[in-house]
């Protein structure tokens, strides 16, 4: 199950815009997705509550969590991918903690000083994290919100050619974003011939992505083939039948991903007594690959 991750230590980057056109983009092509929220702010989730009262015809759903009896977080069955929006000012082990399940990550980034300091600080770390460092996570930045009238996109792809930062795209300021974000909605969920612009813009990320949605797919569906038995000798004595219990089976890749993730306090139907809280779930490392 691949799983994407929009990261940036900076509020109102563009995170959860991009998120949730990942998500869509997903969906209308017959691909059942999770669109997950480690946000306090749980913007992500707030979307798909107002799609939910669209009369979207989806080739495939875009689900949130599943809450297990064991007040776990949990991507629920049969979901094939997962796009992750992240909190602003993520660090430190919060940050490791999410990173070590994504196979890709993308940084949303405006065209200013003060945002381009932050996604370079934000890239440093995740290069001295294993995943990333090993080449196993992805990581490539997106311009967000620029003026096509500007040379906002050349001084972004000449900042991201200085750290040495995979620059995949451009998407430029519009009130169609805005417009499709307040009604549950995005560009790929309206005709094509009317936003094409735009959808241009959208060709590089999707190609950067998809290798990477492919080569997690084929994996986990080669971990999930049948296992061949084991042929018994011809001259094998015979022996009395014993009912042998059958040996564990591994989790799923999806419960290995997830499995142990409780749910964040803020997440919690019962609250508990207020204590300070981390902004992501928590994760067993040593259950992490």
């Amino acid at each position: 199950m691949p799983v994407i991750a929009v990261i940036n230590r900076k509020g109102g980057s563009g995170k959860s815009t991009l998120a949730t056109h990942l998500a869509a983009y997903c969906a209308n092509q017959g691909v059942a997705v999770m669109l997950g929220d480690v946000d306090r702010q749980q913007s992500a989730q707030g979307w798909l509550k107002l799609r939910r009262a669209q009369a979207l015809t989806e080739r495939a759903p875009i689900v949130g969590w599943t809450v297990d009896p064991k007040n776990t977080l949990r991507p629920p069955a049969g979901i094939a991918r997962v796009v992750l929006d992240t909190p602003g000012g993520m660090r430190g082990f919060d940050l490791a903690r999410v990173v070590m399940f994504a196979d890709a990550i993308l940084i949303p980034v405006c065209n200013s000083v003060f945002d381009r300091n932050s996604a370079a600080e934000c890239y440093a770390e995740l290069l001295t994290l294993p995943r990333v460092a090993s080449g196993r996570c992805k990581v490539a930045a997106v311009g967000m919100r620029l003026d096509a009238r500007t040379k906002a996109a050349d001084v972004l792809r000449v900042w991201a050619d200085g750290i040495k930062l995979p620059f995949i795209g451009v998407l430029r300021e519009t009130q169609a974003y805005v417009r499709c974000i307040e009604q549950g909605l995005t560009l790929f969920d309206l005709p094509a011939a009317q936003q094409q612009a735009d959808m241009a813009q959208w060709k590089g990320i999707l190609e950067w992505l998809e290798p990477v949605w492919s080569a997690v797919e084929i994996k986990s569906t080669a971990k999930a083939g049948p296992r061949k038995s084991a042929s018994t000798p011809a001259r094998a004595k015979p022996v009395a039948a014993v009912r042998r219990a059958a040996p564990p089976t591994p989790p799923a890749r999806s419960e290995k991903l997830f499995g142990w993730l409780p749910i964040p306090r803020f997440l919690q139907r019962k609250p508990t007594r207020a204590h300070a809280v981390s902004s992501t779930p928590w994760v067993d490392t040593a259950s992490a690959r």
